[in-house]
């Protein structure tokens, strides 16, 4: 019998993240000057810091080249950051292979057609609410918030909380 998201999450030890449509909205606000402006939810940085903060591995992979989005990642204590990717995948295993995480402690949420192969290859392949079909049909757990609405925050804390490690994290030393 195949284990429930739930219990999946009790093995998770690193959160991968796409940017566009998980981190945000899917949104892109061009300027007269071409640079493209993205908007981030505070409570998915919040988590993300946490989980961070708590000992988990956090990565991003996209195909996205925003400094913006680096120095904001950077910002909540995220070091792993890959933009540009041309090959989620590959950055997948070089990025798994540099820490000996096994695929199957790997949480990773994406929205569309270009996180597909990398999704099949985690233990724990999730997605926003508003993500593509194709993405949901593959996904063990679909958030019931949308990409850059809450979704990264969402998976974080069943993490953290089925792992007792949530309340935890409110000792105190966070305010």
């Amino acid at each position: 019998m195949a284990k429930s998201y739930k219990e999946i999450m009790n093995g998770i030890t690193t959160f991968i993240f796409d940017v566009d449509g998980v981190l945000t909205d899917s949104t892109v606000h061009v300027t007269q000057s071409g640079e493209m402006l993205r908007t981030m939810n505070i409570r998915d940085g919040f988590a993300m810091k946490a989980a961070v903060e708590s000992g988990y591995h956090v990565g991003i992979i996209s195909g996205g080249s925003s400094e913006g989005v680096r120095i904001r990642l950077r910002n909540l204590g995220i070091t792993d950051i890959y933009l540009a990717c041309p090959s989620k995948t590959d950055t997948f295993k070089e990025y798994t292979e540099l820490y000996a995480i096994k695929p199957e402690q790997v949480l990773y949420m994406g929205d569309d057609i270009p996180d597909y192969h990398v999704m099949k290859l985690v233990g724990l392949p999730t997605c926003p609410k508003d993500s593509s079909p194709e993405i949901r049909e593959i996904s063990k757990y679909i958030s019931h918030k949308d990409g850059g609405k809450g979704a990264v925050r969402d998976v974080i804390e069943q993490v953290m909380k089925v792992q007792g490690k949530w309340h935890v994290y409110y000792d105190g030393k966070h305010d």
